[in-house]
Parts: C-alpha cells; structure tokens; sequence
C-alpha cells in the first residue's frame, strides 16, 4: 500500500505542476515519490516480480499524469459528431508505456550498476527520450519536462541558452538530488549532509531563477524596425462550417474583417491554419491563376505596401510514376495527388509563395510508419478517426521575405510551434519574426487550446523573436521576444488583433546550438551502456 501511495503522490505532482492550471514548482519534486516507490520495491519489498510491480505502478503513475493534462484530446470529435474516444484513449496509453518503458530501463541499470550510475542514467535515458520524442512519426513531445515553465516566462529567461530542453535537465537534476538527499538522511541521519545537500538543490532552484529575473530586467535587444500586423481570427467550426462552407463565402468574409479592421498602415494581414479554400484543396500549378488568391490580390491592391500570409490546403498533381514522392496517391489511372498543409504569402505583381507544414500530427496528417503499417493495418486506422495517407512536407524550413520593408516572417503552422530546435531553422533562414498560423479549435473550450499558446511562449524566449499568433477561433496573441502576451483575443470571438511587432536579427546561443544538452545525453546514455556491457563482460570471464 505504501508503494501505490507513492506512485499516487508522484502522479498528483506531475498533474499539478502543467500549464494552464496548475503551479509549476511541484515538477521539482514529483519525481522523488516515484524514484522512492522504485528503491522501496527493489531493495526492501517481498515481490517476486520486482520489475512488472515497478513498471505496473510507473504506468499507472503517467496514464494520471497524462489523463490530467491531456485529457482535453476527448474534445475531438468524429464524423457522426461524437466524441473521439480513441483521439485520447492511444496517445494517453501509448506515450503513457513510452514513459514506464524509460522507468523501467533506469529500474534495471540501477540494480545492475548501483545507485549512483542508475540516477545519472535515469537523466540521461528520460532526456534522450524526450529527444526522441520530438523527432520520430508517432512525436507527442507535449509533456517534455522543460514546458512546465512556459506560463511563467519571467524565470526561464535563460531558455535562450538552453532551451525547452534545458528546462527538463534542470527538472531532471533536482529530483535526482532531492531522491538522494532522503537516501542519504535515510541511510546516515547526518545533520551537516542533510544541510550541505539540501542547500546545493536549494542552490540549483533558485540561481537559475535569479539570473533568469536579471536577464528579463536587463533585457535591451535593439530592433532593427518595426511592422504592423493584423492577426485575423474567423471563427470557423472546424466540424460543422470551416470544410463544409462555401469557399467563397468563407474568403469573403474574411476579407470583409480585414478591411473592417484595417485602420491606419497594415505591413502584414495574418489569417490562420486552412483559412481557405473551405472545401477541398488549392492546386499549386495554378496558384497564379487561382480565383481565390487573385480575389487576396485585388484587396491588396486597395491596399499599398501591405502583403497576406495565411493558411491554406494545397496540392500537386503527378502523371508520371517515375520519382513519385511517398505521400502520393492515386486518384485515377495515371493520376495521383500530394496533399499538404500549406502556408503561403501573397504579394501584388509577385509570385505566390509556399511553404508545407513540416511536422505534422501522428494519425490525423500523418499515417505512422506507413510503409511499415499500412500492409498490416489496411484502412483500420480510418475506424479510430485517423488517416490512411500522410501529407507531404518540405524538408527545410522557410522564411518570407517582404518587399516593402525588412519583416520576414517564419510561417510556423500550429503543431510546429510545440518544437525548439525546429523553430530555430526558421531564424536561421532569416525571419525576424514568428508568425503562427494555426487552427486548434478542435477540443472546444478545453485546456488544449491554452496550452499550445503557452508553449508559444517558449519560442519566443528561445529565439528572442516576438511572435504574431492568427488562430482560427482564438486564442489570437502577440508574444514579445520575452515570453509576454502583450495582447490576445478571446476564445470564440470573430474578430481581428492589430499588433505593433518589433523585428530582431541578432541569434541567441539556443538558435545557434539548439538542443545539445538532449545530444550530450544521448552520448552520455551510450557511454553508460558500454560501461554496462564492458561490467558484464569481465564479470562473465571471471565466472567462466
């Protein structure tokens, strides 16, 4: 009973510690009843299957965690109208075993090597995990440790250093100190060990905090201009109007808030993720000729200097079957089609710029592994709310250019804005700014919607861009270069955000090294297991 209560507290911790609702510095700690629950069960307890109790009652511990904090995935719903219960049941289960398979991992290094190599693993293993996680098809980095931070921006300044990523190390660090100063109390009841180590994680909590408070006060980056955005948020039910509508009426009416809310010079018009067309796709051969864009044109023509930059759904047409891109499929004998989900800018007089979404969402704009699965599974994936095909993607990122001024905007589309080192590409390609384009509309008033904006603002420090957010139902935000919400729309407004937004170009040391803390890690892990294996083998030779 003990040991499930343990498990109980650490998933209670986790649960309370996530943005949007919770308290973060609970995260410092919510490991260590977990970590206690593992050297309980391993070193004192009558169980004769010691590792599936600790795997058992690790799982039980994330399936709370990501039950808490994910759960708002039920808000999705299916064709017929009903909830997707399968939208939440897979990634809760799947990223839940995820989680207890790299517990599980530690659980067995930890007795095969000792205490001390089994804490430094546990960080190298969850670390090169959430490394992983940001990287593979089935990606769900939503729950890496380092996001906890991301409603209090004040004290994670030095993101801009480390990262998102930086943040779970830091997180990861502490729980292990924490874990061993009980151990060790537990082990000797000396006074002076237990005041050295609690004053070193006291230390590690509060220095990066203080110098994070310092670098927000003292923050004076110089921008090199300044734009004027208008961010459009349309309001479109993503189940009942935003695919079914007419795609005129849709553009029209998004025009029409546009021009109602052009008041003064507007450099940048922001419109969300698949603002258009509606119904079906735009094809990328005909983009010059397309009626919806050349309608984008004539408003620009009413307005000088300003250019549009929204989403779109695309697609490329393939008649030969010679160097067919994967994502293709066939429509007709001699016909496939590439679908994308795509941003682009429009200027009057220029060609149209594309850019296709990069990440894109396991089994909703992705089929996983599909070259893999698709034999085995056939169209199964359709029965759980999923995709038999994937989109395509570019595999570089892109930044637009304008030719009235020095903006250049990053197009990130919804789900990219959940990764770091992702982001940074777009700055190293030049944007000065990050504009999101995105539609997360899809889990109604839910805490799915608040926690992508929050994580926003992990971008924004980051890079030390500030950010233009057009959402199709809300939150619609501008983020400056220190995390902040200057200013953001309610969620199920029609409505229009105009922003005065500062352009940088100077590349903050995240930018330029990304996530090398998670790489450190992962030749950290590796060292560790041929340690292991070097141990194994002299002790197999000494034995035979």
């Amino acid at each position: 009973m003990k040991y499930v209560l343990l498990t109980l507290i650490s998933a209670m911790l986790l649960s309370i510690s996530w943005p949007t609702y919770g308290v973060p510095f609970f995260i410092f700690f919510a490991l260590v009843p977990l970590l206690m629950m593992e050297h309980g069960v391993s070193k004192f307890s009558a169980y004769k299957r010691k590792s599936w109790v600790v795997f058992g009652l690790s799982y039980v511990c994330f399936v709370i965690w990501n039950v808490v904090t994910t759960g708002w995935l039920y808000g999705s719903k299916n064709p017929d109208g009903s909830h997707s219960l399968m939208a939440v049941v897979f990634p809760v289960l799947v990223n839940s075993f995820l989680y207890s398979l790299v517990f599980q991992c530690y659980h067995w290094y930890k007795n095969a090597q000792g205490t001390y190599w089994g804490l430094a693993f546990f960080i190298a293993i969850w670390m090169s995990f959430e490394k992983f996680h940001l990287g593979w098809e089935l990606t769900w980095p939503w729950l890496n440790l380092g996001n906890v931070f991301s409603d209090y921006p004040k004290l994670i300044q030095w993101y801009d250093t480390l990262g998102a990523t930086g943040g779970s190390f830091w997180i990861l660090l502490i729980n292990i100190l924490l874990f061993y100063t009980i151990r060790t109390w537990q082990a000797g009841r000396k006074r002076k060990d237990l005041i050295k180590n609690s004053s070193i994680v006291a230390a590690l909590i509060f220095i990066p905090m203080i110098i994070s408070v310092i670098k927000y006060n003292s923050f004076n980056e110089k921008p090199i201009g300044q734009v004027n955005v208008l961010l459009l948020q349309p309001d479109l039910d993503p189940y009942a109007e935003k695919y079914s509508k007419d795609s005129l009426v849709i553009e029209n009416d998004l025009l029409n808030l546009a021009e109602k809310n052009s008041a003064g010079k507007i450099d940048y018009y922001i419109a969300p993720e698949t603002a258009l067309p509606g119904r079906g796709s735009i094809s990328e051969a005909a983009f010059e000729k397309s009626f919806l864009l050349n309608n984008i044109k004539g408003f620009l023509s009413k307005h000088p200097g300003s250019v549009f930059a929204t989403g779109i759904s695309s697609h490329k047409f393939y008649t030969n079957e010679e160097n067919l891109p994967k994502e293709a499929y066939q429509l007709n004998p001699g016909l496939w089609v590439e679908s994308f989900n795509s941003a682009i800018q429009i200027v009057p007089n220029q060609k149209v710029v594309v850019y296709h979404k990069g990440k894109l969402v396991p089994g909703v704009e992705i089929f996983p592994y599909m070259n893999y699965l698709k034999p085995i599974l056939g169209d199964a994936m359709l029965n759980l709310g999923g995709t038999v095909a994937s989109l395509g993607t570019d595999k570089e990122r892109v930044a637009f250019s304008n030719p009235f001024n020095k903006g250049k905007i990053a197009p990130i589309i919804c789900y990219e804005s959940i990764y770091g080192e992702f982001t940074t590409d777009y700055v190293k390609k030049g944007a000065n700014f990050l504009a999101i384009m995105t539609n997360d509309s899809w889990w109604g008033v839910t805490e799915g919607h608040k926690q992508l904006l929050s994580y926003a603002k992990l971008r924004a420090i980051e890079t030390r861009r500030e950010i233009a957010r057009a959402a199709n139902s809300g939150i619609s935000a501008h983020i400056n270069a220190k995390g902040e919400i200057v200013a953001d729309t309610f969620y199920g407004d029609q409505t229009a955000l105009f922003a005065k937004v500062n352009l940088y170009d100077e590349m903050t040391f995240y930018t330029r090294a990304g996530d090398f803390l998670s790489r450190i890690s992962v030749f950290a892990l590796g060292f560790l297991l041929f340690y292991f294996l070097i141990k194994w083998f002299q002790n197999k030779r000494k034995k035979s």
